[in-house]
C-alpha cells in the first residue's frame, strides 16, 4: 500500500503543477470583462420618462450613464431615433406600443464596447 501511494505521489504532484495556470501566462492572454449592471440613478434624468436599466461590457458605469444620456439628447422628439452617437452605432427595438407609451431596448456598440439600456416614453 505504501508502495503505490510514493509511485503516485510524483505524478499527483505533476497534474496538480499542471492545473494551476502560471501568472505570467494568464496576465500575457487577452481579458475579456463580463457585462455588468450599472445603477440608473435618477430615472427621469436621461431626458425620457423613464430609463429602467443599463449594462456595460467593456465600458465603465460612468461612460456608459453618459452615452445613454447623450443617445437621448441625440433623438429628435420622443418618437425619434438616434443610429449614432459618439461614433457607436446604436440599434433601437421598440416594444410594448400602445397609444400613449412605448418601451424600448437600445444597444449601442463601438468594437468590443457595448452599452444596453432600456428605456420607456410617454407619448
Amino acid at each position: 500500500m505504501i508502495r503505490v501511494a510514493r509511485r503516485c505521489l510524483p505524478l499527483a504532484v505533476l497534474l496538480a503543477a499542471l492545473a494551476v495556470p502560471s501568472g505570467a501566462g494568464a496576465a500575457s492572454g487577452p481579458t475579456a470583462e463580463a457585462s455588468r449592471t450599472c445603477g440608473v440613478g435618477d430615472s427621469q434624468s436621461y431626458g425620457t420618462t423613464y430609463v429602467l436599466g443599463i449594462r456595460a461590457r467593456n465600458v465603465s458605469c460612468r461612460r456608459a450613464r453618459r452615452l445613454v444620456r447623450e443617445f437621448h439628447d441625440c433623438r429628435p422628439g420622443k418618437t425619434g431615433r438616434c443610429p449614432r452617437v459618439s461614433g457607436y452605432r446604436c440599434r433601437e427595438d421598440r416594444f410594448r406600443k400602445i397609444p400613449t407609451q412605448y418601451s424600448s431596448r437600445v444597444t449601442c456598440r463601438r468594437g468590443g464596447k457595448v452599452v444596453k439600456h432600456t428605456y420607456q416614453q410617454w407619448l
